[in-house]
Protein backbone atom coordinates (compact mmCIF):
# COMPACT_ATOMS: atom_id res chain seq x y z
CA UNK A 1 0.00 0.00 0.00
CA UNK A 2 1.47 3.07 -1.14
CA UNK A 3 -0.25 6.27 0.81
CA UNK A 4 0.64 9.95 0.08
CA UNK A 5 0.37 12.61 3.05
CA UNK A 6 -1.06 16.14 2.40
CA UNK A 7 -1.12 18.07 5.05
CA UNK A 8 -2.11 21.69 5.56
CA UNK A 9 -4.39 24.34 6.93
CA UNK A 10 -6.79 23.97 4.27
CA UNK A 11 -8.81 27.06 4.69
CA UNK A 12 -10.01 26.68 2.75
CA UNK A 13 -9.89 23.67 0.23
CA UNK A 14 -9.80 24.49 -3.17
CA UNK A 15 -9.60 23.00 -6.68
CA UNK A 16 -6.11 23.48 -6.75
CA UNK A 17 -5.46 20.79 -3.93
CA UNK A 18 -7.58 18.67 -5.24
CA UNK A 19 -5.82 19.01 -8.95
CA UNK A 20 -2.34 18.51 -7.43
CA UNK A 21 -3.39 15.74 -4.73
CA UNK A 22 -5.04 13.49 -8.29
CA UNK A 23 -1.78 13.95 -10.05
CA UNK A 24 0.51 12.87 -6.84
CA UNK A 25 -1.87 9.78 -7.04
CA UNK A 26 -1.88 8.88 -10.14
CA UNK A 27 2.10 9.81 -11.42
CA UNK A 28 3.25 8.87 -7.76
CA UNK A 29 1.34 5.34 -8.27
CA UNK A 30 -0.24 5.69 -5.22
CA UNK A 31 -3.80 3.48 -3.44
CA UNK A 32 -4.08 6.49 -1.33
CA UNK A 33 -4.05 10.21 -0.76
CA UNK A 34 -4.90 11.00 3.02
CA UNK A 35 -5.53 14.96 3.63
CA UNK A 36 -4.76 15.96 7.05
CA UNK A 37 -5.85 19.47 8.42
CA UNK A 38 -3.13 21.20 11.06
CA UNK A 39 -5.04 21.30 13.96
CA UNK A 40 -2.13 23.85 15.20
CA UNK A 41 0.38 24.72 12.52
CA UNK A 42 3.60 26.07 14.01
CA UNK A 43 3.83 28.70 11.36
CA UNK A 44 0.54 29.71 12.01
CA UNK A 45 1.06 30.77 15.55
CA UNK A 46 0.04 34.09 15.11
CA UNK A 47 -2.35 34.01 12.53
CA UNK A 48 -6.34 33.63 12.63
CA UNK A 49 -7.06 30.32 11.42
CA UNK A 50 -10.67 28.72 11.03
CA UNK A 51 -11.62 26.35 13.59
CA UNK A 52 -10.78 23.05 13.33
CA UNK A 53 -14.16 21.71 12.59
CA UNK A 54 -15.09 23.75 9.68
CA UNK A 55 -11.82 23.10 7.48
CA UNK A 56 -12.26 18.86 8.55
CA UNK A 57 -15.79 19.05 7.03
CA UNK A 58 -15.06 21.27 3.87
CA UNK A 59 -12.39 18.59 3.11
CA UNK A 60 -15.21 16.11 3.64
CA UNK A 61 -17.16 17.60 1.35
CA UNK A 62 -14.64 18.23 -1.54
CA UNK A 63 -13.44 14.58 -1.10
CA UNK A 64 -16.00 12.67 -1.21
CA UNK A 65 -16.76 10.49 -3.82
CA UNK A 66 -13.33 10.17 -4.45
CA UNK A 67 -12.39 6.22 -3.49
CA UNK A 68 -8.64 7.46 -2.86
CA UNK A 69 -9.12 10.11 -0.99
CA UNK A 70 -9.67 9.87 2.91
CA UNK A 71 -9.53 12.55 5.64
CA UNK A 72 -7.73 12.48 8.91
CA UNK A 73 -8.40 14.24 11.42
CA UNK A 74 -5.59 12.67 14.16
CA UNK A 75 -3.72 16.10 14.49
CA UNK A 76 -6.63 17.66 16.16
CA UNK A 77 -6.19 14.43 19.05
CA UNK A 78 -2.65 15.56 19.94
CA UNK A 79 -1.94 18.70 21.98
CA UNK A 80 0.71 21.05 21.01
CA UNK A 81 1.97 21.86 17.87
CA UNK A 82 1.34 20.14 14.50
CA UNK A 83 4.58 18.93 13.59
CA UNK A 84 4.87 16.60 10.46
CA UNK A 85 7.29 14.50 11.75
CA UNK A 86 5.00 13.62 14.59
CA UNK A 87 2.07 13.10 12.36
CA UNK A 88 4.00 10.10 9.70
CA UNK A 89 5.18 8.34 13.35
CA UNK A 90 1.36 8.16 14.17
CA UNK A 91 0.82 7.07 10.77
CA UNK A 92 3.42 4.52 10.81
CA UNK A 93 2.20 2.95 13.75
CA UNK A 94 -1.07 2.79 12.40
CA UNK A 95 -0.02 1.12 9.36
CA UNK A 96 3.57 -0.37 9.62
CA UNK A 97 3.05 -1.74 6.39
CA UNK A 98 2.38 0.56 4.22
CA UNK A 99 4.86 2.67 2.02
CA UNK A 100 4.30 6.51 3.34
CA UNK A 101 5.03 9.74 1.03
CA UNK A 102 4.85 13.22 1.89
CA UNK A 103 3.24 15.43 -0.93
CA UNK A 104 5.17 18.92 -1.02
CA UNK A 105 5.86 21.88 -3.17
CA UNK A 106 8.97 23.01 -4.42
CA UNK A 107 8.93 26.35 -2.77
CA UNK A 108 8.52 23.89 0.70
CA UNK A 109 11.01 21.62 -0.51
CA UNK A 110 13.41 24.15 -0.75
CA UNK A 111 12.35 25.85 3.22
CA UNK A 112 12.68 21.93 4.47
CA UNK A 113 15.81 22.66 6.31
CA UNK A 114 14.06 25.36 8.40
CA UNK A 115 10.90 22.63 9.78
CA UNK A 116 10.97 20.81 12.36
CA UNK A 117 13.23 18.04 12.51
CA UNK A 118 13.53 17.47 8.73
CA UNK A 119 15.83 14.89 9.16
CA UNK A 120 13.37 12.39 10.23
CA UNK A 121 10.86 13.49 7.83
CA UNK A 122 12.63 12.14 4.56
CA UNK A 123 13.59 8.94 6.95
CA UNK A 124 10.04 8.26 7.32
CA UNK A 125 8.83 9.21 3.75
CA UNK A 126 9.81 9.88 0.43
CA UNK A 127 8.89 13.03 -1.25
CA UNK A 128 6.43 13.86 -4.20
CA UNK A 129 7.73 17.11 -5.16
CA UNK A 130 4.41 19.51 -6.68
CA UNK A 131 6.33 22.35 -8.95
CA UNK A 132 5.31 25.54 -8.68
CA UNK A 133 6.05 28.76 -10.07
CA UNK A 134 10.20 29.03 -10.97
CA UNK A 135 11.16 27.52 -7.72
CA UNK A 136 14.18 25.70 -8.71
CA UNK A 137 13.66 21.58 -7.64
CA UNK A 138 16.46 20.28 -4.90
CA UNK A 139 17.92 16.87 -6.51
CA UNK A 140 17.76 13.96 -4.11
CA UNK A 141 21.36 14.25 -3.18
CA UNK A 142 21.02 18.45 -2.71
CA UNK A 143 18.41 17.89 -0.23
CA UNK A 144 20.65 14.61 1.83
CA UNK A 145 23.55 17.32 1.42
CA UNK A 146 21.60 20.12 3.07
CA UNK A 147 20.09 17.87 5.70
CA UNK A 148 24.27 16.83 6.24
CA UNK A 149 23.02 13.10 6.15
CA UNK A 150 25.67 10.23 5.91
CA UNK A 151 26.72 9.66 1.78
CA UNK A 152 25.06 5.90 2.52
CA UNK A 153 21.46 7.66 3.58
CA UNK A 154 19.52 7.93 0.25
CA UNK A 155 16.58 10.05 0.50
CA UNK A 156 13.51 9.83 -2.02
CA UNK A 157 12.43 12.95 -4.49
CA UNK A 158 9.82 12.37 -7.22
CA UNK A 159 8.68 15.24 -9.07
CA UNK A 160 5.29 15.28 -10.14
CA UNK A 161 4.33 17.74 -13.41
CA UNK A 162 0.52 19.02 -12.86
CA UNK A 163 -0.91 21.76 -14.50
CA UNK A 164 -0.09 25.73 -12.87
CA UNK A 165 -2.99 26.18 -10.90
CA UNK A 166 -3.26 29.73 -9.75
CA UNK A 167 -5.58 29.92 -6.13
CA UNK A 168 -4.63 30.81 -3.31
CA UNK A 169 -6.75 29.97 0.10
CA UNK A 170 -5.77 33.63 1.13
CA UNK A 171 -7.47 35.20 -2.06
CA UNK A 172 -10.55 32.81 -1.44
CA UNK A 173 -10.39 34.01 2.32
CA UNK A 174 -10.56 37.45 0.88
CA UNK A 175 -13.42 36.94 -1.67
CA UNK A 176 -15.72 35.36 0.86
CA UNK A 177 -15.18 38.71 3.04
CA UNK A 178 -15.92 40.63 0.68
CA UNK A 179 -18.96 39.16 -1.20
CA UNK A 180 -17.72 37.84 -4.48
CA UNK A 181 -18.16 34.90 -6.07
CA UNK A 182 -16.28 31.31 -4.88
CA UNK A 183 -18.05 29.70 -7.72
CA UNK A 184 -15.53 27.12 -9.75
CA UNK A 185 -12.33 27.89 -7.36
CA UNK A 186 -13.95 25.80 -4.67
CA UNK A 187 -16.35 22.77 -5.33
CA UNK A 188 -19.43 23.16 -5.34
CA UNK A 189 -20.21 21.84 -1.58
CA UNK A 190 -17.52 24.04 -0.27
CA UNK A 191 -18.94 27.11 -1.79
CA UNK A 192 -22.15 26.63 0.03
CA UNK A 193 -20.51 25.22 3.40
CA UNK A 194 -18.66 28.81 3.43
CA UNK A 195 -21.92 30.59 2.55
CA UNK A 196 -24.02 28.76 5.02
CA UNK A 197 -21.66 29.25 8.34
CA UNK A 198 -21.14 32.67 7.07
CA UNK A 199 -17.08 31.60 7.11
CA UNK A 200 -14.58 34.33 6.57
CA UNK A 201 -17.42 37.19 6.99
CA UNK A 202 -16.07 40.21 9.13
CA UNK A 203 -16.37 39.37 12.85
CA UNK A 204 -17.18 35.92 12.23
CA UNK A 205 -16.51 33.30 15.03
CA UNK A 206 -16.66 29.72 15.90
Amino acid sequence: MRIGVFGGTFDPIHLGHLILAEQCREQGQLDQVWFIPSARPPHKRHHVVTPFRHRAEMLQLATAGHPAFRVSELENERPGPSYTVDTLDELRKAQPSAEWFLLVGSDTLAELHEWHDPVGIVRRAGLLVMVRGGDPIRSAEELRVSLKLPETETVSVEVIESPRIEISSRDLRRRAAEGRSLRYLVPRAVECYVEEKGLYQPGAGA
